[in-house]
Parts: C-alpha cells; sequence; structure tokens
C-alpha cells in the first residue's frame, strides 16, 4: 500500500494529510496540538497524528508533498521589491536574510525535520515533491470532490504569483486555464478593509463578514470607481496607489485613509455605523467579483459543476448567492479552503499528477465529512476525568442522546467532544458547543460568556439534512457550513414597530425569526446539513431535540474561546469548560454538570479557575 503525506507549512495554517493507496485516511493542523492559533511553524505533532492513525512508521512513507514552490516564491518577492523601490527597501533587508539561509531550502529544511521527527535514516527517508500553491488549493478542491468533471476557481491573497486561479479536472487530471497575479487580489483587498475596520488579517475576515449585514454598502461605488478596476468578465486590477501590502510594510496607504475619511478604527475600540458601512460595501464588491468569474469560468467551460478553494472561499454569503443565482448545476467547497488544505491537495497532486494514478469513482465527496483528525477512546476520556478528579455520569446511545437534547431545550448551554477532530476552522459536531436556537438570549450569552468574543459575531444553525429544505431556502446540501441561505417566510417574524429607526450594531437583539439565534439582521443563517452517514451520534442529537421542541436545529460553534484554536483532546475541552460559563459538557459517554465540577486548577500553571 502506497502511503504520501501531504504538507503545509512556514507561512500560515501548517497541516498535514496522509493517503492510503489515494483515499485521504487522516489531516490535522499544528495549532491544535501546540495551542498557537494559526500556527505556521512545522507540523511535527499533526504529522505524528496522521502516521498514528495509519498505524504505520515515517519510514513507510512513499513521498512527500509540499503544497508550494519556494524558488518561485522567491523570485516573486524579489520582483515586487526590486518594482517598488525604493518603498520596499526596509522589507527587503529584513527579509532577504530570512529567505537565503532558510526558507529557499524548505526542501532540505523538511528531510531535516522530519528524519528528526521519526528518527528514520537519510537512506530510507522519502523524496519530496512541491507544487505551486493555486496548484495544490485546486488539487484539494477537485481531487475531493464528489466530481468527475468540474470546473475549479481558487481565489486568495496570494500563493507564488497566483491570486485567482482557473482550472479544469477530469477524471485523474487537472488543467491550468489562466491566472490573475499578484498584486492585483481580491483575498488583499478584502484583508485591507479587515485591516481597516480594526480586525486582524488573515484571522477577522469572518468578523468583517459577520458585521457586513449591519451596514449599507455605501461605499461600493467608491471602491469600484477608485481601488478596483472590475471588467465584464471578472478580472481585475487593483490602483496600488491606496495600498501598502506589496511592501510589506501594512495594508493601506495613507491615500485609502483619506478616502474613507480618516485614520483605521483601533482594534478593541467601539465599532461604528462606518465600520459596518465599510464591511457591506466590500462584501457586496467581493460578491459581484465571484460572480463575474463564475459567468465567465461557465461560458468558457462549459462544465455544469464548479468546485472552489483559497481563502476567499470562506465567504459563504458570496458561496450562497453563486448557488442560488449563478450558471452552475452545483457547487462543491473544499472545506479546508485556506491553507491548511494545500497539505490534501499537495498530497493528492503527487498521486495523480505525478505518479499519473487513476482516480476512483464515488459516492460523494472523499473528505469523509471532514472528521479526519484525532480520536479518544471512553478509557482515554475516563482516564483523564479520574486524574482530574471530575465529577460525571455515563450514558450511552439514546439515553446520552436524550439527556443532551433536553439540556438544550431548557436553554443550557452544552460542550460536544465526539470521535474523531474536525479538518479545517468549523467545527461539524465533533468538536462544538451547543446551544438553543429558539432562544432570542442564546446569541448574545454564548458569544460574551462562553466563545468570550464580540457580541454581533454569528452562530450557525445545524440542521438535520432532509429537514434543511423546510427552514431554509436551501437547494443540495451544505455540511461542511459554506454557505449561507435566508431562513423562509415562514419562519421569519414581523419586523417590530421602529426598526427602521435603527443602525449598525443596534439591530442585534431584534427577533427575525423562530430560530432567532442562528439568524442573522438580514435573515439569512451560515448552514450546516448534518446527515446520520457521516456524524450517527450528531444526527441523533438534533432528532432528539425536535422530538421534544418541534426544532431540527441546534445552534452549533467551534469548542473553543476567542483567540485560542479549537479543542483537541480531553484536557482541552475540560479546560475550556471550566473557565468559561458553558453549563454542561459532553466527553464521548460521560456527562458532566459545571455545578458538580471540584475546583479547576490548570496544570499547565496559566490560570487558575473556580466557580462563581
Amino acid at each position: 500500500m502506497s502511503y504520501i503525506l501531504g504538507i503545509s507549512a512556514f507561512y500560515h495554517d501548517s497541516a498535514a494529510a496522509l493517503l492510503k493507496g489515494g483515499e485521504l485516511v487522516a489531516a490535522a493542523q499544528e495549532e491544535r496540538f501546540s495551542r498557537k492559533k494559526q500556527d505556521s511553524r512545522f507540523p511535527g505533532n499533526a504529522i505524528l497524528a496522521c502516521l498514528k492513525q495509519a498505524g504505520i512508521s515515517m519510514g513507510e512513507l512513499d513521498r512527500v508533498a509540499y503544497y508550494e514552490k519556494p524558488s518561485l516564491k522567491f523570485m516573486r518577492l524579489l520582483s515586487t521589491y526590486l518594482s517598488f523601490a525604493p518603498r520596499g527597501f526596509r522589507t527587503f533587508v529584513t527579509d532577504m536574510p530570512r529567505w537565503l539561509t532558510d526558507k529557499l531550502y524548505v526542501g532540505s529544511e523538511l528531510k531535516r525535520q522530519l528524519r528528526a521527527l521519526g528518527g528514520t535514516p537519510e537512506s530510507r527517508m522519502p523524496e519530496v515533491s512541491f507544487f505551486e500553491h493555486h496548484q495544490s488549493h485546486a488539487a484539494s478542491a477537485f481531487f475531493a470532490s464528489p466530481f468527475q468533471r468540474a470546473a475549479v476557481l481558487c481565489v486568495d491573497g496570494v500563493g507564488e504569483w497566483a491570486t485567482t486561479s482557473v482550472w479544469r479536472g477530469s477524471g485523474a487530471s487537472l488543467e491550468p486555464l489562466w491566472q490573475l497575479d499578484f498584486p492585483h487580489s481580491i483575498g488583499l483587498l478584502y484583508s485591507s478593509f479587515t485591516y481597516f475596520c480594526g480586525f486582524k488579517v488573515d484571522s477577522g475576515e469572518y468578523k468583517l463578514m459577520g458585521l457586513a449585514p449591519y451596514g449599507r454598502p455605501i461605499y461600493r461605488d467608491k471602491i469600484l470607481e477608485h481601488l478596483l478596476d472590475l471588467k465584464p468578465d471578472g478580472t481585475f486590477r487593483l490602483d496600488m496607489k491606496y495600498f501598502d501590502f506589496a511592501t510589506g510594510l501594512t495594508m493601506i496607504s495613507p491615500r485609502f485613509e483619506e478616502l474613507f475619511g480618516g485614520p483605521p478604527r483601533a482594534p478593541e475600540s467601539k465599532i461604528t455605523q462606518r465600520e459596518c458601512d465599510l464591511a457591506a460595501s466590500i462584501q457586496v464588491v467581493t460578491e459581484e467579483v465571484v460572480m463575474a468569474l463564475a459567468r465567465t469560468v461557465h461560458a468558457e467551460t462549459g462544465e455544469p459543476y464548479l468546485c472552489l478553494s483559497g481563502g476567499v472561499a470562506y465567504n459563504c454569503v458570496a458561496n450562497g448567492r453563486l448557488l442560488r443565482e449563478g450558471p452552475f448545476k452545483e457547487i462543491w467547497v473544499q472545506p479546508a479552503a485556506g491553507d491548511a488544505g494545500g497539505a490534501v491537495g499537495a498530497a493528492y497532486a503527487a498521486w495523480h499528477l505525478e505518479m499519473k494514478n487513476p482516480r476512483k469513482a464515488t459516492v460523494g465527496d472523499r473528505m469523509h465529512g471532514a472528521y479526519l483528525g484525532s480520536s479518544y477512546s471512553q478509557e482515554d476520556v475516563k482516564e483523564f476525568l479520574d486524574s482530574v478528579g471530575a465529577s460525571y455520569r455515563k450514558l450511552e446511545g439514546e439515553a446520552l442522546t436524550s439527556e443532551v437534547a433536553a439540556l438544550l431545550a431548557r436553554d443550557n448551554v452544552v460542550g460536544w467532544f465526539q470521535g474523531r477532530m474536525e479538518f479545517g476552522p468549523r467545527a461539524l459536531g465533533a468538536r462544538s458547543i451547543l446551544g438553543n436556537p429558539c432562544s432570542a438570549e442564546t446569541q448574545s450569552v454564548m458569544n460574551l460568556k462562553i466563545k468570550q468574543r464580540e457580541s454581533f459575531r454569528p452562530f450557525a444553525p445545524a440542521v438535520l439534512a432532509e429537514k434543511a429544505s423546510q427552514w431554509f431556502n436551501l437547494a443540495g446540501k451544505s455540511p461542511y457550513m459554506s454557505i449561507v441561505a435566508p431562513v423562509l417566510d415562514r419562519h421569519r417574524r414581523a419586523a417590530p414597530e421602529g426598526e427602521d429607526g435603527l443602525s449598525g450594531l443596534d439591530k442585534l437583539k431584534v427577533v427575525r425569526s423562530s430560530i432567532p439565534a442562528v439568524t442573522h439582521v438580514d435573515c439569512s443563517a451560515r448552514i450546516q446539513t448534518v446527515h446520520r452517514e457521516s456524524n450517527p451520534r450528531f444526527y441523533e442529537l438534533i432528532e432528539a431535540f425536535e422530538r421534544i421542541t418541534g426544532c431540527p436545529v441546534l445552534v452549533n460553534t467551534s469548542f473553543n474561546v476567542r483567540g485560542e484554536p479549537i479543542v483537541e483532546s480531553p484536557r482541552d475541552a475540560y479546560a475550556c469548560f471550566m473557565r468559561t460559563e458553558m453549563d454542561f459538557l459532553v466527553l464521548g459517554d460521560f456527562l458532566l454538570d459545571k455545578s458538580l465540577q471540584p475546583e479547576w486548577r490548570d496544570p499547565r500553571g496559566q490560570v487558575e479557575f473556580e466557580l462563581d
């Protein structure tokens, strides 16, 4: 049996993925183990977790595949510094020594780290193959998709040169058609607004998308007139005098600030109507670009299906419009669309494109519900709970799901830790925090007391797949929480008198549907369809909740607090449970009541938590 290890590392979100005979059997992000959010270091822990899942050693790998070509990225950086000289000189002086001593020699560094990790002699180390950044994105989208033929659209910040690329996938082949190059990037344009609105680049884009419904797109025309020259076919160019990201100094130039009436919002300061309107405006522009690109790709390829990857593919509002209004019969979004998913794409590229192995036909996609990470046995969980003196009850099967459903129906917030950890940024019912969507208080309680984040951040509804069309205007599946769709009119509530006079975040507390905790201010929701075949226990829990409440929906958000990665282990989950106002925790078959737990002292010595 042939084993291929895919790796993404050293730039953003490091990860590892493992193919066994061409089938994806494991994938994990380094941040989950290191507990450093978006950890970019060599993914040693993730690699070991993948090998453990397959029951193999480092010496049994046939090939290692890396998701970028460092030499091409180096040439792009060098060319950019020269083009923008002397403005980029300071960054040039800072970056070049690092490139000339380590980043340019990623292959040697990978082999060194892998040898050290596995204690494997050099003679038994596998060959390392390199694939371009967007090639890895495209491979992760197409080869993991359910389609045998499809067009592929990749849109992100930047890889080596490409910021937008179009491909045609057929069987085991993946043909590049055309691309747009740096510095003209919709991903970096969106990140520039993320920065200007006071959020962190490369992680705050979710916040900007969540803020958009509270604003009006009053700056749309200004963006299209000054910042972005958008052609009817979806291709575009940025006016670089408004930006500084090409030189690495900051995202925007003083002209950007002048255009939008002042300096960026200070992080953590009050969000004003200006930020809401800016978010709404760049969101509308992004949707227009995606729609125009999709129409062009469809016209040029004639393919009825579209696969999406790259960071912009996380824009689930744009995805929802594309599904409802676009020319494609069906779209499929890689659930790990960012750099972490590049590990999956590199492994698939090695297997199909380099080693010329055929592609097997399957029912559904090849991501296995994204449940590709580590898992813990009931014995592991019990051993941990006993080691910290936790109070728990063991319940199995229907007894567990029925009791937890009743707790949720009484507006309790429940941590839910089951089976294999998800790969990608979304919690999909394995490492989740759950709540009652029918309560108008759930969103603010979970945001402020559990997640410890901004009150406006929306939550997703996890809905039984067969019932989704009875609650949302959604045609098809959304198992990876990648589509935003409207709540059906029958579940909406009439707007209260005086709502027209509200602006910005004042609209937050208005109840808009019978599931207010997951209904955005524009009466939409970011949907996860839950399927019995991929996550039977989570499906059964929602079924039990429906029997009590008549509602086949739960609030589902990731099991973490602001600034931390999603929990990986029972210890991580218990620590998060004890330092927040979560009411109950389910670890496998074990149910824990917060009120019965002993005083908790984190063994890592960072924080001490006590019950109120």
